[in-house]
């Protein structure tokens, strides 16, 4: 199997590369996310890809989208490529497993953090300050604390080759307004509440996820975008969980890891990633989707 690094669609009108998706224009309604098998670290993306990793990142979005669709609304219309479209029927070679047809959003411009853990750069920060967040935390936290309850820490949206920055929930409510703010807020931590309780069922902790919602023409606020993947999420082993060490992970920290042991410069260029680290990281989503859902991804 070979990474597909990029989608090619022509008579598409593509909107945005970003770091994993590819998204293009179907209709005035509706856009086509594309999941490619790219993969960033510390916001840059590498050169070569995951073989299989943006089919993973699919189906496992649309098995969290179908276990929440209780909590909030979401943007899919189908995953469905015989219900799409014949401008992207034409494309179903390169696109089965892979892409969602989804509602076109206003997406709001903060993204939706949740801790239950501490590690990281919340960590970091927790360090110096005692804050995640600029958020006050209580003394004698270590790495992988558990923290007293959800921590909801947005971020602001960089480009890419950016870095995303975290900021305190106020801040988020000056750049998106209040209302809007109190809905995500809510929406995340209750999304993540119960993604955490099902997870706890499979064996898996999820130390802390990455939402993004954005708003319809009547300013509702739905979902958005992937949910709770190897990719904008950690996933613990909970068999192996214990406070004050580095957890074992089932999502790219293992490429973080790798980049960190050559001096990978966070501010420069992708680099091309050895054989062994694509292998083993992609064995490690296909493992924690396979804990998650009790099934393999069609790859």
């Amino acid at each position: 199997m070979h990474a597909v690094v990029t989608s090619h669609c022509p008579d598409l009108k593509l909107l945005a590369r970003g770091k994993v998706r590819d998204v293009y224009q179907v209709d005035d309604a509706h856009l086509l996310f594309v999941a490619s098998d790219r993969i960033s670290a510390f916001d840059v993306v590498m050169t070569n890809g995951i073989p299989g990793k943006g089919k993973i990142l699919t189906q496992l979005s649309l098995f969290w989208f179908d276990l929440l669709k209780d909590l909030c609304e979401n943007h899919l219309v189908t995953a469905d490529i015989a219900k799409m479209p014949a401008s992207v029927q034409r494309y179903r070679d390169q696109l089965v497993g892979r892409t969602m047809l989804v509602k076109r959003l206003t997406i709001l411009p903060v993204e939706s953090i949740v801790r239950g853990y501490l590690t990281g750069s919340g960590l970091k920060e927790y360090k110096k300050q005692g804050t995640v967040c600029s958020i006050p935390l209580p003394p004698g936290l270590v790495e992988s604390s558990r923290l007293p309850e959800p921590l909801f820490t947005p971020s602001t949206k960089a480009e890419i080759g950016k870095h995303d920055e975290n900021i305190h929930p106020d801040q988020a409510a000056r750049i998106i307004g209040q209302a809007y703010a109190d809905q995500v807020h809510n929406m995340s931590v209750k999304l993540y509440t119960n993604a955490r309780d099902y997870a706890a069922t499979r064996g898996i902790i999820i130390a802390d996820t990455k939402f993004e919602f954005g708003t319809d023409k009547s300013g509702k606020v739905i979902l958005a975008d992937e949910v709770l993947t190897p990719d904008s999420s950690r996933f613990w082993p909970a068999a192996h969980y214990a406070a004050g060490k580095v957890q074992d992970s089932f999502d790219k920290q293992y490429v973080r890891d790798y980049l960190e042991s050559v001096k990978f410069d966070k501010n420069g260029q992708g680099i091309e990633l050895p054989e062994d680290v694509i292998q083993r990281t992609r064995a490690k989503y296909v493992e924690v989707f396979r804990l998650l859902t009790g099934k393999d991804p069609e790859l």
